[in-house]
């Protein structure tokens, strides 16, 4: 399976926008709906004609942890909600599947779009959790603010989130955002039958093999490079962690 990705810049969002909007406007609102939200793909499928009518912004309430998120709906998004919806039902589903059907669209289906339409404009990396990682990456280069992406998406630690909208962890957010619980559960893990011990030995185990290679007979050019990349993200941590003890 392919790594989904956010659609980082604003040229190739545009791109994909229209693209879909060549498909069908429902690909395009369901996707304006999905980056101004954060909200998943199965909640967005049960939004009615009645929470877009006549409105200049949508409410969602997303997650576990029932965060409310403000997302205001732009007047070309409007003009376009207004057409699309214009003579049907308040109760009938806003996405709808086949024109005979008054069903939600699928996931399957809105996945194939999706990907089909990524495909051709170039965009391999690209799924119905584009949409969500769209949306938490621009509110992160907005705001800076990882950790409400994080009790949003409901992730277990900054680094999580970090890694699921596809930016380099910003070590000493992390470091400011552990708490005493968090440094205990660590402490406790760290010298439980020396985890921590055997975690950096198999570290140094996986360094050494690297090593080894680099000695040894040529390898294939990319390895290179991953092996240049791999170091320089080690020296930045190492750096930033040294600086904050």
């Amino acid at each position: 399976m392919n790594w989904v990705a956010p659609i980082k810049d604003d040229e190739t969002l545009q791109k994909f926008r229209d693209a879909l909007r060549s498909v069908d406007d429902k690909y395009y609102i369901l996707f304006e709906i999905g980056i101004g939200t954060g909200l998943q793909l199965q909640d967005i499928l049960q939004f009615r004609v009645k929470d877009v009518r006549d409105k200049d912004k949508l409410i969602a309430v997303i997650g576990t942890r029932q965060i409310e998120q403000s997302f205001p709906l732009k007047e070309e998004l409007q003009a376009v909600i207004s057409d699309f919806i214009d003579g049907r039902d308040d109760d009938e589903y806003l996405i709808t599947g086949y024109a005979s059907t008054h069903k939600p669209l699928s996931r399957e289906q809105a996945y194939r779009i999706f990907k089909q339409t990524g495909n051709r404009i170039g965009l391999k990396s690209i799924g119905t959790q584009t949409m969500r990682k769209t949306f938490a990456w621009r509110y992160y280069k907005e705001t800076g603010d990882i950790q409400y992406i994080q009790n949003l998406l409901n992730h277990a630690s900054p680094n999580i989130t970090f890694r699921y909208i596809g930016e380099k962890p910003n070590i000493r957010v992390i470091y400011d955002k552990i708490t005493d619980d968090g440094n205990q559960k660590a402490m406790e893990y760290l010298l439980t039958d020396k985890k921590g011990v055997e975690d950096i030995d198999a570290i140094i185990h996986e360094l050494k093999q690297i090593r080894r290679k680099l000695t040894g007979k040529r390898q294939s050019l990319p390895y290179y490079g991953r092996v240049d990349t791999l170091l320089e993200q080690m020296h930045d941590t190492l750096r930033d962690f040294n600086q904050t003890h």
